[in-house]
């Protein structure tokens, strides 16, 4: 590892530590020229995930871009950012499971919508609205009636 403050190429590790999230390792580094102490963190290399758009267009998995649509359906609700942030997790990583290298931007919206019902109806409404780009008044109201004939179900069981 280059040491950032003279270039040198040989460094020894004098800590190493998984961070909070476990997916990064976290290793504190002396330089072995100018004894000069940095940090550096080791990933796990991944193909991305490229996402296909309705126009056949590709574009790398963005899980920023997945959590900003989240944030904007969930905007003045009372969903905290924590559970938006383990949605996507839960999101990225079942697109992750599938072991396939590109996933149609739908299946993303559809598992989106899929834990947004669970999370805060409302929430999950607006997201549907843009997602599924109702035409109509009658396209949303068909939607609101799906979600209130399965609530009266879960009530009744």
């Amino acid at each position: 590892m280059k040491c950032p403050f003279c270039f040198h190429l040989e460094s020894k590790v004098i800590d190493s530590r998984p961070t909070e999230e476990g997916g990064k390792i976290r290793r504190r580094r002396e330089c072995l020229s100018c004894q000069k102490r940095f940090t550096t963190y080791e990933i796990i290399e991944t193909t991305p995930i490229m996402v296909v758009k309705k126009d056949k267009s590709r574009e790398a998995f963005d899980r920023d871009k997945l959590l900003a649509g989240l944030m904007r359906a969930c905007e003045k609700r009372q969903v905290s950012l924590q559970s938006l942030e383990k949605v996507v997790d839960t999101i990225q990583t079942a697109i992750q499971n599938t072991m396939d290298r590109e996933i149609q931007s739908a299946r993303i919206g559809d598992l989106a919508m899929e834990r947004l019902k669970e999370l805060d109806e409302v929430a999950y409404v607006r997201f549907a609205s843009v997602y599924r780009q109702f035409k109509d008044i009658n396209s949303f109201m068909d939607e609101l009636k799906i979600i209130l004939e399965n609530k009266q179900g879960k009530t009744l069981a």
